[in-house]
């Protein structure tokens, strides 16, 4: 009689199969579920909030001091990682004494680190400012020039340097992202993002062009005095009832 040989491969009665749990009796684990992405703003509701926003503050301004369009650049690369009360407080003396590029020079680095030794990272910050006010004289005859491309070729400046001035300076609709702004529209759901690019090309996408002139001026008041980073003041919140923040207090 022919022998008769089992594949290696075949199923023992009991034996395990490829899937199911080693501890008998327990069920095989579910692959948890992405986390839902809250439902996006429609138009009526992102010109609802910002129509909220104007007829709350028609006249927004921005809290860092300045003289002219050379002051606010000045300012705007003095308060990286510093308070705009911080930065009023050294700039007032200084711009009363060098409000131009040129009055900046004479002055020196040395006599600016004075001015300014109360603001964080000082020394780094005074020799921007005096090499940004050099090439300010050299390359752009002594005026702030009115491209994001060419206010971010300055010293200290950036991206972010470059939309304030050009939006404050020069009513360009630009969209600066600091803290605030982004901590805003990432937990309201108005336009998420994972970088402060990401989150500026999406409030730009969908904030109507009528309100775009005080947009960011909006944006960051409501993170620095209402949705604040640690204890958000819902109740006393314009957009609460717009917000999708799942765990606002409203």
């Amino acid at each position: 009689m022919a022998k008769i040989i089992r594949s290696k491969s075949a199923t023992k009665p009991g034996a395990k199969k490829p899937g199911i749990p080693s501890s008998p009796g327990k069920p095989a684990r579910k692959a948890g579920k992405p986390k839902a992405k809250s439902k996006a703003w429609t138009p009526a509701e992102i010109h609802e909030a910002f129509s909220r926003f104007r007829k709350a503050n028609p006249e927004p301004k921005g809290e860092l001091e300045h003289l002219n369009p050379y002051t606010l650049l000045v300012a705007v690369v003095l308060s990286a990682q510093a308070t705009d009360a911080g930065v009023n407080k050294a700039t007032r003396a200084l711009f009363a004494v060098a409000d131009t590029p040129e009055k900046m020079l004479e002055l020196g680095e040395e006599k600016v680190r004075e001015y300014i030794k109360t603001i964080g990272l000082y020394r780094n910050k005074a020799k921007n400012v005096i090499a940004l006010s050099e090439k300010l004289i050299t390359e752009f005859g002594g005026e702030v020039p009115r491209t994001r491309a060419e206010i971010e070729t300055l010293p200290g400046a950036g991206r972010k340097t470059a939309n304030v001035v050009l939006n404050m300076a020069y009513g360009e609709h630009t969209m600066a992202v600091d803290t605030h702004v982004f901590r805003v529209a990432n937990r309201t759901g108005l336009a998420p993002g994972n970088t402060p690019l990401e989150v500026e090309l999406g409030l730009e996408k969908v904030i109507p062009s009528e309100f775009m002139l005080h947009a960011h001026h909006w944006l960051i008041l409501h993170g620095r005095y209402t949705c604040l980073a640690r204890k958000p003041r819902c109740e006393v919140c314009l957009i609460n009832d717009l917000c999708r923040w799942p765990e606002k207090t409203v």
